[in-house]
């Protein structure tokens, strides 16, 4: 194994070995994932305590990933928060409102918070490489349940506005198997999924990977099964003030990666788009003032 010298290295390391890990070891690894922030000025003692084991699993687990003890992964969480100086620590949530706070105001600022955490974490090269995928594929399916369910009917929506064979999977009607059985393995998979993951999804993108389709993951943190398994992965922030998790990023990357996809395609997003004009002039689908 090639030194760790990065952070995405060590989350890479994490994600790949995850599943092959001791219970323990993969309670350590969760803390590392999820929040480099915390563990970056951390005690080995606090960091031990949250991972529910003793001080010289730490110790071991470390010298495991070829590092020299805890103070190495301290060092790579800490290069970690450096790169991301635009990075703000979370609010503790519904404590944060009270005083003189107002909930409109505090939902504001963590909202913008949440914006420029996830788009200083995009990568460029993933991103026009996941917008030509999205043009270009024969086939695009779009997945995501319960609280996820109505970004992905957006994205599904937006697609097919602009492009033809865009299709939303969801396990109603008993179809569930039959929609993944015609994956067409040309094709590109979107999975989204926030904790607690969704486990049709999970697998649902598992399916696709092996069929040999270009997947991609919209999900929370680098612990996600979705991050595993996916090609390629942007993390979007939905922690909030709110009592549930906050979806307004999920909703503003989809429109993001909708209208990217619309200017790749020019001429060909705007014939799909004056088709769709007319369809609902003939449909009378809108009514008019």
């Amino acid at each position: 194994m090639a030194e760790l010298t990065t952070y995405p290295q060590l989350q890479s390391e994490l994600q790949q070995r995850m599943e092959n890990l001791a219970p323990g070891q993969q309670r350590i690894a969760r803390v590392l994932l999820t929040d480099p922030e915390g563990t970056a000025f951390r005690s080995i003692a606090e960091t031990a305590k949250i991972a529910e084991v003793n001080q010289s699993s730490m110790v071991r687990f470390a010298t495991m990933l070829g590092l020299k003890g805890y103070p190495a992964l301290v060092r790579l969480c800490r290069e970690h928060l450096a790169d991301q100086a635009n990075l703000v620590r979370r609010f503790d949530r519904a404590q944060q409102v009270e005083g003189s706070r107002s909930l409109f105001a505090a939902v504001l600022e963590h909202e913008k918070e949440n914006l420029t955490r996830t788009y200083a974490r995009i990568n460029e090269t993933e991103w026009d490489s996941t917008v030509k995928a999205l043009s270009e594929a024969p086939r695009v399916y779009v997945m995501g349940l319960r609280k996820c369910a109505p970004v992905a009917q957006l994205l599904s929506y937006l697609l097919r506005l602009v492009r033809p064979g865009v299709e939303q999977i969801a396990p109603a009607a008993g179809v569930f198997v039959d929609q993944l059985r015609d994956l067409d393995p040309d094709g590109v998979f979107v999975a989204m999924s926030i904790r607690r993951y969704t486990a049709d999804t999970v697998r649902a993108l598992s399916h696709a990977k092996m069929l040999g389709l270009k997947t991609i993951a919209l999900t929370d943190d680098s612990a996600s099964p979705l991050a595993r398994l996916a090609d390629t992965t942007f993390f979007i922030e939905t922690e909030g003030v709110t009592v549930l998790r906050s979806m307004s990023v999920f909703t503003s990357v989809v429109q993001t990666l909708a209208t990217a996809v619309t200017i790749r395609n020019g001429a060909r997003s705007r014939q799909g788009l004056l088709a769709d004009e007319k369809l609902f002039k003939d449909f009378n689908v809108y009514t008019e003032d």
